[in-house]
C-alpha cells in the first residue's frame, strides 16, 4: 500500500561561515532521531512502520523550505514535523501548506534559543492562519543529548497518530449501500461533510447491487466455497427464537446468502483482482471506500437476510482468510458513527464496535428486577451498549495483553484468540419481528474491565459537526443478573455493559447525565482510553468537541488555540468556526 508519510523539516540558522556550520550535525541529527522515534513506535493499519522522509538539506531559507515542500509532495507526504535546536528565520522557514498537519519541535536546551525559534515560528503559522502544534520538552537538556524525553515523546506520537489518520482519510471514499435506514438522521448521508471536513468523497450503490451480483455470480467461487466452509466450522447457530422457526433448508440457504453479502461488500468497498480475472473489471476496482454502510432495514431486510453477519465479520480482525485489518462498515448506514469508528481505527489500528446505546441502567432499577443491587464498577449504573448483533467479534475480550481482556492490532492476534472470539460467539437465526427475511445475529457477552472510548460525530445545523467522547470501562455483571437484564432486551444480539469514568461535572455528573447527553442513537466503542488521541485528531480536523471527560492535562490543539480564550471548550468551538472545516 502507498501510505502517507511524515515529512521531517530540519531547520537551521542560516547565517553561514560560522553560524550554519555549527549547527548542521546537531540539527540534521535530531531529525533523524524523531524520524527513527516515529517509525520504532508507530504503524500503519497494516501493521507496516510509518514512514518518514527527511529533507535533502537543513533549512535556512525560502528557497530550501520551497525545495523541501517539492520533494514532500512527490514522496506522498500527509504529515509535517518541523525540528531544531536552534533560532531560524520563522516565516522564511514556514511550511505553508494549508492541508497537512504540521508541528514544530523546539529542542530545550541553553546552548542555542530553539524555544525562541519555536515561539516565533508558531506566531508566524497563527498569523497566517495556518495553525501548527508546539512540541517543547519541560526540563532542559544539554546540547549533545539525543534522547527524546517522555513529555515530548508523548506529543510527537500524538500529533502524528492524528496527522496520518487526516491524510490517510484524504482522497478516500465513504460507501452508500443503499439510503436511509429507518429515517435515522445519520444514514442521510452529508456529502458536504465528508468533503470540507474528511477530504472524502461520497459514492453510492443501491442495494439491488447485491442482488445482481449474487444472480450473475460475480464473486470468486472458489473463495466462496472456502467462506461458507469456514463458516460452518466456526460460528454455530444458536436457538432459533421464532414462534415459526424456519426449516434448516432454508437457513442453509440464508447462510450461503450472509456469506456471499460479506463477500460482496469488501468487494465493492475495496475491489478485487480475482474479479477483473473473471471478466469484470469494473466491479472488480471497487470505489476506494476506506468506510462503508448498510442500510438494511428496512426495504432490504423486509424480504433478505439482514445484514448482521457481513458487518460483524467484516468490522472483526480476522476471516476465512486469516487475520486482517478490519473493514468498516457501519450498521443501518449510520455515515456519522461510521466517521466515529474510522477516527477510532485509524489510532488504534483495533477494529472498532458499533451498538445502540440503548439503555441506562440505575442501580436502583437492576435492584427491582433482578433482586440484587449492583456493586463495584456497576455501582452507580451503568449503560446497555448493544446493536442487532454486528458488533466486531474482537469486542468478546477473548484477546488479552498482559492476561487482561483487550482488542489487539490483527497482527499481533493469536490464530487460539481468532477461536476463542469465535468460540465466545453464537449466530442466532434473526428475529423475524426485526427482519422478516432472516438472517443471523451474532451473541456475545463482552468481558468486563476493559478500558474503553465510545464516541460519536453530531451534525448540528448552523453549527456543523461536533464529536462527544466518554472514556470508561467495561463491566462484568454476575450470571443471573446479566441473564435477567438481557432477556428483558434481545437475546441475540450482543452485550457489552459500559460504565463512563465519572468527574462530577457536566455531563459526567453521573452515569445517567452521559446517557441524557448522547447526540444520537448509536455510538463507536475502540479499546482503550483514546480521548486524548480523539480530541486532538477533532482539532486538526476543525470539529469541535462538546463534551469529554479527558483530564486536562491530556488535551493536545494547535498553538493558536490558546488564543481564543482561557476557556478551553469554549475556545476549541471559537477556534474551530475561525478557522473554518481543513479542506474548505
Amino acid at each position: 500500500m502507498n501510505h502517507p508519510k511524515v515529512g521531517i523539516r530540519p531547520t537551521i540558522d542560516g547565517r553561514e561561515r560560522g553560524v550554519r556550520e555549527s549547527l548542521e550535525a546537531q540539527v540534521m541529527t535530531m531529525a533523524q532521531t524523531t524520524a527513527s522515534f516515529i517509525s520504532a513506535n508507530l504503524k500503519y493499519p497494516d501493521g507496516q512502520p510509518v514512514e518518514c522522509v527527511i529533507a535533502d538539506t537543513c533549512i535556512g531559507g525560502v528557497a530550501e523550505a520551497a525545495a523541501t515542500a517539492e520533494k514532500f509532495e512527490r514522496s506522498g507526504v500527509g504529515v509535517s514535523l518541523t525540528v531544531t535546536p536552534a533560532w531560524c528565520y520563522g516565516a522564511e522557514t514556514l511550511d505553508m501548506d494549508p492541508h497537512i498537519p504540521k508541528a514544530i519541535y523546539g529542542f530545550n536546551g541553553t546552548e542555542r534559543p530553539g524555544a525562541v525559534y519555536l515561539a516565533a515560528a508558531l506566531a508566524g503559522h497563527n498569523q497566517k492562519g495556518l495553525p501548527a502544534f508546539g512540541i517543547y520538552g519541560r526540563d532542559v537538556q544539554d546540547a549533545g543529548d539525543t534522547t527524546i524525553p517522555g513529555d515530548v515523546a508523548e506529543k510527537i506520537l500524538r500529533f502524528v497518530k492524528a496527522g496520518i489518520a487526516v491524510a490517510m482519510m484524504k482522497g478516500k471514499s465513504y460507501l452508500s449501500l443503499g439510503g436511509v435506514s429507518m429515517g435515522i438522521a445519520g444514514s442521510i448521508v452529508d456529502a458536504d461533510f465528508f468533503q470540507s471536513y474528511l477530504g472524502m468523497r461520497n459514492e453510492y450503490v443501491d442495494m439491488t447491487e447485491f442482488l445482481r451480483r449474487m444472480d450473475e455470480e460475480i464473486y470468486d467461487k472458489a473463495e466462496f466455497e472456502k467462506a461458507l466452509a469456514w463458516t460452518k466450522k466456526y460460528c454455530k447457530e444458536g436457538k432459533d427464537y421464532n414462534t415459526k422457526p424456519k426449516s434448516q433448508r432454508e437457513k442453509a440457504v440464508e447462510w450461503e446468502k450472509v456469506v456471499k453479502m460479506a463477500m460482496l461488500t469488501r468487494d465493492m468497498m475495496a475491489g478485487n483482482p480475482k474479479l477483473i480475472e473473471m471478466g469484470f473489471r469494473e466491479e472488480g476496482l471497487g470505489h476506494n471506500a476506506i468506510l462503508a454502510g448498510f442500510q438494511g432495514q428496512r426495504q432490504w431486510t423486509d424480504y433478505q437476510p439482514n445484514g448482521d453477519f457481513l458487518e460483524a465479520i467484516l468490522n472483526s480482525s480476522f476471516d476465512w482468510n486469516g487475520r486482517r485489518p478490519p473493514y468498516l462498515v457501519a450498521t443501518e448506514n449510520d455515515s456519522l458513527n461510521g466517521v466515529a469508528m474510522l477516527f477510532g481505527f485509524l489510532l488504534t489500528n483495533t477494529a472498532q464496535m458499533f451498538s445502540d446505546i440503548r439503555t441506562y441502567w440505575s442501580p436502583e432499577a437492576i435492584q427491582r428486577v433482578t433482586g440484587t443491587k449492583p456493586e463495584g464498577a456497576a455501582a452507580n449504573g451503568l449503560i446497555h451498549l448493544i446493536n442487532s448483533g454486528a458488533s466486531a467479534l474482537d469486542f468478546t475480550g477473548m484477546q488479552e495483553i498482559d492476561g487482561k481482556p483487550a482488542v489487539k492490532p490483527w497482527w499481533e492476534i493469536t490464530d487460539t484468540e481468532v477461536e476463542q472470539c469465535l468460540e465466545a460467539t453464537t449466530w442466532y437465526p434473526a428475529i423475524t419481528e426485526y427482519f422478516r427475511g432472516g438472517g443471523f445475529s451474532s451473541e456475545f457477552l463482552t468481558r468486563g474491565g476493559m478500558p474503553v472510548t465510545i464516541s460519536r460525530i453530531n451534525l448540528v445545523k448552523g453549527l456543523g459537526p461536533v464529536l462527544q467522547i466518554a472514556e470508561g470501562y467495561t463491566v462484568y455483571l454476575p450470571g443471573e443478573m446479566n441473564r435477567i437484564l438481557t432477556q428483558r432486551t434481545n437475546p441475540t444480539w450482543p452485550t457489552t455493559w459500559f460504565v463512563p469514568r465519572l468527574t462530577g461535572k457536566g455531563a459526567f455528573k453521573s452515569v445517567y447525565s452521559v446517557m441524557a447527553n448522547w447526540g444520537a442513537n448509536h455510538c463507536a466503542s475502540s479499546y482503550g482510553h483514546i480521548g486524548a488521541d480523539l480530541i486532538t485528531l477533532a482539532s486538526v480536523l476543525r470539529i469541535p468537541v462538546n463534551m469529554h471527560n479527558v483530564e486536562e492535562e491530556r488535551i493536545y490543539r494547535p498553538s493558536a488555540w490558546s488564543m481564543f480564550g482561557s476557556d478551553k471548550e469554549g475556545a476549541d468551538y471559537r477556534a474551530c468556526k475561525n478557522y473554518g472545516p481543513l479542506y474548505q
